[in-house]
């Protein structure tokens, strides 16, 4: 019998199986079976709290970057407003600053730790599980359908990657399944208040936006969507409510960039990853289409086309061997339940609560999907976990569906084939990493094939049968991808571009990138220095050193400047936090009162590590690249000259790449040439109160 032709998959589950859940159920009559998915529920949760809080702390400061940041805001409130990388204030970081106000107020709170940096994000991973569970069983009325979406986002690879990590992503995750959820409750049938509802999508969409800018915006598309298609309103009306959800996210946005714009660039700190010191700048550009392009005035790399630096671009992207470990597990069936579902519910009402959904959720997953697959700037693998709620709603929603139904021989083959598809690419994802668990693809591929031909005669299958043989196609398609969440768990990451799971054959990546994603030594990695994503025996907590560590740009006979080469800044530090040793650190604490800033160095990552180890402010010169133009050659000349900046750090950033300021090398060939140095355990430190012999003041008090 053929997909349209069967009648039985047009009729609606039973009416028991789709009350809504807000209705309290009946306490359980002697004899009945009792409600197991509360249990559950809360079975999951714990769950997902062990995997994303277990050995968080082995991380060390995850990304120094965010982590100085954070550190800066839970002492100085003008840092914590506008998310400098210093407490005196000298950049900002080159995002807008909300995912840094937990951490910094973590900090305040619980002091310096990587626990108290990185246990909000942990958090933010458990009620983004709690809450995609609660929406997708609000929309089923079904709690094994809304356990199936958290049990496949609480192991999706890259998601147990960004929940124990400080990177944005965390907080912009959780923000946009809330709006989410929310667009869903303004869409109901008989939605109460759904202005309000649209309002606080709206809210929660800007906030994505003051987390991590443009990329929260790829939701509109299925937010607005859904709400005209099925909100139970006449059409002007849905549009009138729509415009009231976009007034509130231009509000919840717009009234911090308004703040920065009207502040007087003099006395606010300057805007970092821009290259005129503006925010909007940062947000249309380096941040926002730029992203798409690959015009990116400043970056490490650049370029449009297939063949730029952050990989090839097209529709396999997804399923590469850099991301398919991060995110692809379930993709392709999530699509192929897509379809399946909005098929199956063609003849429901209009306002149907389930189809909602999967025009939601399946709109949400194609335009980010194709965007991340075309985007030809910047791009990590780590972008991609804003695609796990998707995929878990999809193929949580499209399950349940097929399950309803499975008296169905049409169902019971659209199972068998998500449920194939799903274990070969499984099969074949794991084929990238033969020495993890070798023997685990040959046990998917076996019990998955299995579990799929019985899923075709399903409809002959008495319940607990067909129940059995849905939980074995359960554990075929989620083996794979909870076995590289807890890898991923197990296993440090830091530095700018971590990567979930073991490392793949053939990956490629952006600067330093091993396969996989993570950092192997590359463009911008210190020798030595730890990758991110990996650990080796003995690895450094915060604020120490391995001996024999050397920061790359230390000075060598001859002059060479601070970076490593003649009036340029060095590779060291672009993507890993500095390390110092605690004789370093001593040394940037003493008669640390008498300075803005203890130190200066080139490059947010370089300066990060000493200032998480000092406590104490660092300028980043440069910004997390090295080619802001801030400080200006003159701009850092009155600074010295005034005594506000003791030492400057050799080492660090990548100062004048793709078109941006050259401000950082000049810094560093100038100090080169007028002040002298001192090297402590292998790094070069200038002290900029000490000038070489003979070098005279000038009129205005600058060293010549």
């Amino acid at each position: 019998m053929s997909l349209a032709t069967d009648p039985r998959l047009d009729a609606p589950p039973s009416a028991e199986n789709r009350a809504r859940p807000r209705t309290r159920p009946a306490a359980p009559v002697d004899g009945q079976p009792r409600d197991w998915t509360r249990p559950a529920l809360v079975v999951l949760l714990l769950g997902t709290g062990v995997l994303y809080l277990w050995g968080l702390g082995q991380s060390g400061w995850a990304n120094s970057f965010y982590s100085a940041a954070a550190q800066a805001g839970s002492e100085s409130w003008k840092a914590f407003f506008f998310g400098s990388s210093d407490a005196a204030n000298s950049i900002t970081v080159d995002k807008t600053p909300l995912s840094l106000w937990p951490m910094a107020l973590s900090v305040k709170i619980f002091g310096l730790s990587s626990w108290s940096i990185l246990v909000p994000q942990a958090l933010m991973g458990v009620g983004t599980v709690w809450l995609l569970t609660a929406t997708v069983r609000r929309s089923t009325g079904s709690a094994p359908a809304g356990l199936l979406a958290g049990l496949i986002m609480a192991t999706t690879p890259v998601a147990v990657l960004m929940f124990r990590f400080n990177n944005p992503d965390a907080l912009l995750t959780l923000l946009l399944v809330g709006s989410a959820a929310a667009t869903l409750r303004a869409a109901e049938k008989d939605a109460r208040h759904p202005v309000r509802w649209l309002s606080l999508a709206g809210t929660l969409v800007g906030l994505a936006f003051l987390t991590k800018m443009l990329q929260a915006f790829l939701v509109l598309p299925a937010l607005g969507l859904v709400y005209l298609i099925v909100a139970n309103a006449p059409l002007l009306k849905r549009f009138g409510h729509l415009l009231v959800g976009f007034g509130a996210m231009l509000l919840s946005a717009g009234w911090w960039i308004a703040i920065v714009e009207l502040w007087p660039a003099s006395s606010r700190p300057y805007i970092g990853g821009s290259q005129t010191n503006s925010i909007l700048e940062l947000t249309l550009g380096y941040n926002g289409f730029g992203r798409l392009t690959g015009d990116e005035v400043g970056s490490v790399g650049g370029g449009a086309g297939t063949g730029s630096m952050w990989g090839e671009t097209g529709l396999g992207r997804l399923l590469n061997s850099e991301i398919g470990g991060q995110i692809g597990w379930l993709l392709p069936t999530s699509l192929l339940l897509l379809v399946a579902g909005v098929w199956l519910t063609r003849r429901s009402a209009r306002t149907d609560a389930v189809r909602a959904a999967l025009i939601l959720w399946g709109t949400w997953l194609v335009v980010t999907a194709l965007t991340f697959s075309f985007m030809a700037g910047i791009f990590h693998s780590y972008y991609t976990v804003v695609l796990a709620p998707a995929i878990a709603a999809l193929v949580g929603i499209g399950g349940w569906l097929l399950w309803e139904r499975r008296s169905s021989l049409a169902a019971g083959g659209l199972a068998t084939i998500a449920v194939s598809l799903s274990t070969v690419l499984a099969f074949f994802l794991l084929g990238r990493t033969p020495d993890f668990v070798p023997w685990l693809r040959w046990l998917i591929l076996a019990v998955g094939l299995l579990a799929a031909v019985a899923l075709a005669g399903w409809s002959l299958l008495p319940r607990r049968a067909a129940a059995a043989v849905a939980v074995a196609a359960l554990i075929a398609s989620l083996a794979g991808p909870t076995a590289y969440a807890v890898q991923t768990a197990a296993t440090p990451h830091t530095g700018s571009i971590p990567s979930a799971g073991p490392t793949t054959v053939g990956g490629a990546g952006g600067p330093g990138a091993r396969p996989g994603g993570g950092q192997a030594g590359g463009l911008g990695q210190a020798p030595g220095a730890q990758a991110p994503g990996t650990q080796t025996p003995g690895t450094q907590t915060p604020g120490t050193q391995t001996p024999g560590t050397q920061t790359p740009g230390t000075q060598t006979p001859g002059g060479t400047a601070p970076g490593g080469q003649a009036g340029r800044g060095g590779a060291g530090g672009l993507l890993n936090g500095s390390t110092p040793s605690a004789e370093l650190t001593a040394l940037l604490q003493s008669d640390a009162g008498s300075y803005t800033w203890v130190a200066a160095a080139v490059g947010s990552n370089t300066a990060a590590g000493y200032q998480l180890a000092s406590e104490e402010p660092v300028m980043a010169v440069g910004g997390f690249n090295g080619s802001d133009p801030s400080p200006s050659l003159t701009e850092f000349q009155v600074l010295v000259a005034d005594g506000e900046i003791h030492y400057f750090i050799g080492g660090g950033g990548f100062g004048g790449q793709n078109g941006g300021s050259e401000s950082s090398s000049e810094i560093s060939t100038w100090v080169a040439a007028n002040f002298a140095s001192v090297t402590v355990d292998g790094t070069t430190l200038y002290d900029l109160t000490v000038p070489l012999a003979g070098q005279a003041a000038d009129s205005n008090g600058l060293q010549s």
